[in-house]
């Protein structure tokens, strides 16, 4: 587990299970070892910290490209930072820069570490849940890992889009995780990882009791990257 994880772990998950008690379910899910893919509904960027902090394993994370290449003291911290948690970068200009990011993710799932995707490709700005993109699925067969489904709920109400850190007692937050699901083996076709992604999307919603959208989600006038897997993928 990289150093600066670690000492999140020691300090801003504490914090956050004292502020916010969220519900855990299903941890047994969570393998002890071997990579596994998180893939789960979007609804704040608070999803990222609860999910670090509910995971008792390093848990890669995808992150805006730009972050790991600033310049001056602000730009030195961010990759100081970003590199030290272990993050994936991310490019958003879509196309084969896009899926650099998904690339980098194979040997890390392969080193037997955890990557988190959120399917949805940015956060919902309704709170329902829009049809997912079908990187994760692609990313599971060539990694040869099981997709955990993951369902949050109460984050939009604890972070909202808009707000810069969430806020205790605003909304009870529960963190699900669903049984892992195997594609070992699956076609990587256009067909087949449709197929795989509908079924992650469908386990997804069933953790969440959210409605389903069966169309991407639309985008915001000033998205934010933060976290979120290619809008392309």
């Amino acid at each position: 587990m990289p150093l600066l994880y670690t000492i999140g772990r020691l300090t801003v998950a504490p914090a956050l299970r004292l502020a916010f008690r969220p519900t855990v379910e299903g941890l047994e899910h969570i393998p002890e070892t071997g990579g596994a893919i998180f893939a789960g509904n979007h609804l704040s960027v608070a999803d990222e910290l609860f999910l670090g902090t509910v995971v008792p394993r390093h848990l890669a994370f995808w992150a805006k490209s730009e972050y790991f290449k600033g310049t001056g003291p602000k730009g030195a911290f961010s990759k100081f930072v970003l590199t030290g948690l272990g993050a994936i970068p991310v490019e958003r200009a879509g196309g084969r820069a896009a899926l650099s990011a998904f690339d980098a993710a194979i040997p890390v799932l392969k080193a037997g570490d955890l990557v988190a995707v959120y399917p949805e490709g940015t956060r919902s700005p309704d709170g329902r849940l829009y049809r997912g993109r079908t990187g994760a699925a692609r990313l599971a067969v060539a990694a040869g890992v099981p997709i955990i489904p993951v369902g949050m709920i109460g984050t939009d109400k604890a972070q909202p889009i808009g707000t810069r850190v969430p806020r205790p007692g605003r909304a009870d937050i529960v963190v699900r995780f669903g049984k892992p699901l195997d594609f070992t083996g699956r076609p990587d076709d256009r067909t087949s990882l449709r197929e795989m992604t509908d079924e992650v999307m469908s386990e997804i919603q069933k953790l969440t009791g959210q409605e389903y959208v069966p169309r991407h989600t639309p985008p915001r006038a000033h998205p934010s990257a933060e976290g979120e897997p290619p809008a392309r993928a």
